[in-house]
């Protein structure tokens, strides 16, 4: 059983700052990648930034220069650092790490979401 365990979003002023983070737990044998996506109300998911586990980021243009993705394998933990909050960046963030596991396989897992409102 793996598991995702996301924390750190909230309600924040535009040109604020919030850092998430997400720990994954359980039989994992290795991450491959662990990364935010974001899905607003009758969207699709779409990648905001993930990063490979030897340390490779990828952006979303949106966030490109605001955002940072960082992570420390020693804990298993991806953090997104967000600066220069505006108000579009208001959606439901969750975390999405691709994992070998004690299954034998690679599966795609997902934490349970956490909101982020950009808001004055």
């Amino acid at each position: 059983q793996v598991r995702l365990v996301e924390s750190g979003g909230g309600l924040v002023q535009p040109g604020g700052s919030l850092i998430l983070s997400c720990a994954a737990s359980g039989s994992i044998f290795s991450i491959v990648t662990m990364g935010w996506y974001r899905q607003g109300p009758g969207k699709e998911r779409e990648l905001v930034a993930r990063i490979t586990w030897n340390g490779n980021p990828e952006y979303a243009d949106s966030v490109k220069g605001r955002f940072t993705i960082s992570r420390d394998y020693t804990r298993n933990t991806a953090y997104l650092q967000m600066n220069a909050l505006k108000p579009e960046d208001t959606d439901v963030y969750y975390c999405g790490s691709r994992i070998y596991s004690s299954r034998s396989t690679y599966d795609d897992y997902w934490g349970q979401g956490t909101q982020v409102t950009i808001s004055s």
